[in-house]
């Protein structure tokens, strides 16, 4: 790469870092949208790799400015944080499904426990989504975006603008008409907008209290298999093949309230300046020279 370029990439990091990703993420998913192939394994698997394009991002900006790839991609591997976080990154999903599930039920909604899946599914749905359905981007917005912005703004400011970058993101699986994504109401997508918000608070907080990529990827993946064993009556939320749009809007804001409360009390309790009981990780853990200095009042 030419020495200019690399020069450029690292002067302006995070946009590099975006550019990329997104780059990456939306040709994947525009070929996709213009092939037309309808709901089906071979679609989710494509959107999964498309899903690579934050660990790409960050790897092409790390390697051009210099960092060290080995100590990026080890934050993956990072398995010993304690018993205590890996009870929170496993257990903590659980506690959110059941609280949204009970607020669903308090509320009026239908359930049929009798449908529900096996529970050893959840292992595999959320194995699988920590290294293909959603875990793998934490390489990019925890294990990169986060210890880059945490140099200039608080682990509160850091994660609304993570998240910002996360929502926007995801776009092209509102336009293709084949993805679930597509098929939600304006109301679904706003509840939608908000968790990805609340979820990338905790996800940061996760990151933050751990240095583990590992552990917010299995966090991630495990609140993304939640919604596998939500209690809701199918046959009601989708009558005749229509879904209901107020049993379907009443799920999705109960388990909604349940994540934005919990990332709130996260806030409260560990500071919005950190997030965190310890030092939280800058791009020292890149092998990258420090950037920009953050403010004195740290805003």
């Amino acid at each position: 790469m030419n020495p200019s370029v690399r020069a450029w990439i690292d002067r302006h990091r995070v946009a590099s870092f975006l550019a990329i990703t997104y780059a990456f993420t939306w040709t994947i998913q525009g070929l996709l949208a213009a092939s037309d192939l309808g709901p089906s394994w071979t679609l989710s698997i494509l959107v999964g790799f498309g899903g690579f394009g934050p660990p790409v991002g960050a790897a092409v900006v790390v390697w051009a400015a210099g960092g060290s790839l080995r100590a990026w991609l080890g934050q993956f591997f990072r398995w010993r944080i304690g018993a205590t976080w890996w009870a929170a990154a496993l257990l903590i999903p659980l506690v959110v499904l059941a609280l949204g599930s009970g607020l669903y039920a308090v509320l009026g909604g239908p359930v049929d426990l009798a449908a529900l899946p096996f529970p050893g599914v959840y292992l595999f749905v959320m194995a699988w989504g920590t290294v293909w359905g959603g875990g793998q981007e934490e390489l990019g917005w925890r294990g990169f975006m986060v210890p880059v912005l945490q140099e200039r703004y608080s682990g509160l400011v850091t994660s609304l603008l993570v998240g910002v970058a996360w929502a926007g993101w995801h776009l092209p699986l509102f336009l293709n008409p084949n993805t679930t994504h597509a098929t939600w109401p304006v109301s679904q997508q706003l509840i939608w907008g908000a968790t990805i918000l609340a979820g990338s608070v905790l996800w940061t907080w996760m990151y933050n209290n751990t240095g583990s990529v590992l552990a917010a990827a299995v966090f991630h993946a495990g609140m993304n298999s939640i919604g596998v064993f939500h209690p809701a009556d199918r046959a009601a939320l989708v009558p005749g093949g229509i879904p209901d749009p107020w049993l379907n809007f009443l799920a999705e804001i109960a388990s909604a309230v349940v994540l934005v409360g919990l990332a709130v009390v996260v806030v409260l309790v560990f500071g919005r300046e950190r997030l965190a009981n310890r030092e939280v990780p800058d791009t020292s853990v890149l092998g990258l020279e420090r950037g920009d200095a953050r403010p004195a009042d740290g805003q």
